[in-house]
């Protein structure tokens, strides 16, 4: 996507770390109409994949809330996602499962309702970034645990040089970023393609 990647070249920071700074455009302030767009193009990219029956789009709060929503309104499908603190009012079974978060430095637990996960469900994950994989693994987990069948996992920016999509190609399921980056000249600058 390339107005995706031109908004990274032009406005993303990396801070060291493997930590890349989107949130003019991602994960702080969203631009509508490119998020919408977004959307567009993961819908795009999981049917030229082969993606077809999603019942469900499943992400992790916060950053991972708006790609997920647009991608559903694409999909015309729902989305549910995980939240990182078990609210008082959920009383029903509860999917859970833990990731390292890298900016807060600490696991966190990430809980689905199974009111809204279940064996029926044909889930398509959508999340911000692809690093570690930690919280997609986590959100795999839950899906699992659920019953449901995991079709598709999507990405705004995968950052390559974090090797998270070797974590989860033992699920042998497309998996879709619509930017990737890497490091060049000592981790110092990034490449966008």
């Amino acid at each position: 996507m390339k107005e995706l990647k031109d908004l990274i070249e032009a406005r993303a920071e990396y801070l060291g770390n493997g930590i890349l700074k989107a949130d003019s455009f991602i994960n702080h302030q969203l631009l509508p109409g490119v998020s919408t767009r977004m959307g567009q193009a993961f819908a795009a990219g999981f049917k030229a994949r082969g993606v077809t029956g999603a019942t469900r789009i499943v992400t992790a709060e916060v950053s991972g809330i708006a790609p997920a929503l647009v991608t559903a309104l694409a999909m015309d499908i729902p989305m549910v996602f995980a939240r990182k603190k078990r609210p008082s009012f959920m009383n029903d079974l509860l999917l859970e499962a833990s990731a390292t978060s890298r900016t807060k430095g600490e696991d966190v637990s990430l809980y689905i309702s199974s009111k809204y996960l279940g064996p029926t469900d044909r889930v398509v994950i959508v999340d911000d970034f692809l690093a570690t994989a930690s919280t997609l693994e986590a959100l795999c987990s839950i899906v699992k645990q659920s019953g449901a069948t995991l079709l598709a996992i999507g990405c705004i920016i995968e950052k390559v040089f974090e090797s998270g999509r070797q974590r989860l190609e033992h699920l042998n399921v497309p998996i879709i970023s619509l930017a990737r980056i890497d490091l060049v000249d000592s981790g110092s600058s990034f490449i966008v393609s």
